[in-house]
């Protein structure tokens, strides 16, 4: 079990980082028309709709929500498990021709964000894809990088990123462990 090392952010600091996240996307996109957020299940979902949320508390409009299941779309599937859990998928609108936000909770390798490409271009053919994640740790495997990043953490590849959110577990914080 990895041992506590630190607190990198508390509760107001992942709420500050997810609202500054939500103007950046509102920004960028020139407001939310056409946009949709698709959290990458598990504690992509709940980021994803605290940043909806925040989205349609800036505009004034509801912006569609969508979960991912990225289980058959990782490239090592066979090393995760004999026998995956699945989750549903649930995207009940259309992509085609909409900017999508893609969230998760930490970007380390980038396969994870690579998973969840392949997943949404399953689902139709989106104008653009752009990738939100609370903390980027570095070590990338792929050519990939957050749009929108709560914050950077330089960590070595021994340590580890733990993202605490309802309703996985109580409180909501991000720890290091090492």
């Amino acid at each position: 079990m990895p041992e506590y090392k630190a607190t990198l952010m508390d509760e107001s600091a992942v709420m500050r980082a997810l609202k500054r996240i939500s103007h950046e996307i509102v920004e960028k996109n020139g407001g939310c028309q056409n946009l949709c957020i698709i959290g990458i299940k598990r504690r992509g979902v709940p980021l994803a709709e605290i940043i909806a949320d925040n989205i349609s508390q800036i505009e004034g409009k509801t912006v569609p929500i969508g979960t991912l299941d990225i289980t058959f779309y990782r490239d090592d599937l066979n090393k995760v498990s004999k026998d995956p859990v699945l989750h549903e998928t649930q995207i009940p609108f259309d992509i085609s021709g909409k900017t999508v936000v893609l969230v998760d909770d930490v970007l380390y390798t980038g396969r994870t964000a690579r998973a969840g490409l392949d997943g949404i271009m399953s689902h139709g053919r989106p104008a653009a894809i752009q990738l939100a994640v609370l903390i980027d740790r570095g070590h990338r495997e792929l050519p990939i990088r957050g749009d929108y990043v709560g914050k950077n953490v330089p960590t070595s590849k021994n340590e580890r990123i733990s993202v605490k959110i309802p309703p996985y577990e109580e409180k909501i914080s991000v720890d290091l462990l090492g």
